[in-house]
């Protein structure tokens, strides 16, 4: 599809628009845009559009843009104020379950989400990209610009403060 995009066929970026839209506003969003995250998303696109001629073509398409909503998110809170930096870092998920299960989870999420808005900035993001974005190793290197082994030892020391913030709680190991 890249391919198409670089032989001038716009109607393929609107694809690749379409197919990875979902995955940049969720990374926008749990990285902290909060009502900001379509514009992020949308300048993402453009810039990525326009910056396709840099692009390697041996890499991966999705760790490439979610690097680039995540650099457009990044800037987009170093321009608000602090107090707008809390913001939701998700939002609800929507799981139907029965009256009572549903207030559990949404007590258990509301718990765990708080834990993570806590955690130092760039654990914060390493336990974002990898368990609310579901991003692997390399995806997460890749997005936050770090090495493979800098997610994984932030990660470790991320889970571990999620642990002792959470010591009732099952925290993944």
């Amino acid at each position: 599809m890249l391919a198409r995009v670089r032989g001038g066929e716009s109607a393929a970026y609107g694809e690749l628009v379409v197919l990875h839209a979902r995955v940049a506003k969720r990374t926008a969003v749990f990285l902290g845009a909060g009502p900001d995250a379509d514009d992020v998303v949308q300048e993402s696109f453009v810039k990525a559009y326009r910056a396709l001629g840099s692009f390697r073509t041996d890499a991966a398409f999705r760790p490439w843009l979610l690097r680039i909503v995540a650099n457009e998110t990044r800037n987009v809170l170093r321009s608000r104020s602090r107090r707008f930096r809390r913001e939701e870092l998700a939002a609800p998920l929507d799981v139907v379950l029965d009256p009572a299960e549903e207030a559990v989870s949404l007590e258990r999420r509301q718990e765990l989400l708080a834990a993570v808005r806590s955690l130092p900035e760039t654990f914060r993001l390493v336990v974002t990209c990898r368990y609310l974005l579901d991003l692997d190793e390399q995806e997460t290197a890749v997005v936050l610009g770090w090495p493979r082994g800098t997610v994984k030892s932030r990660l470790h020391r991320a889970l571990g403060r999620l642990r002792d913030a959470l010591p009732d709680k099952e925290v993944q190991r």
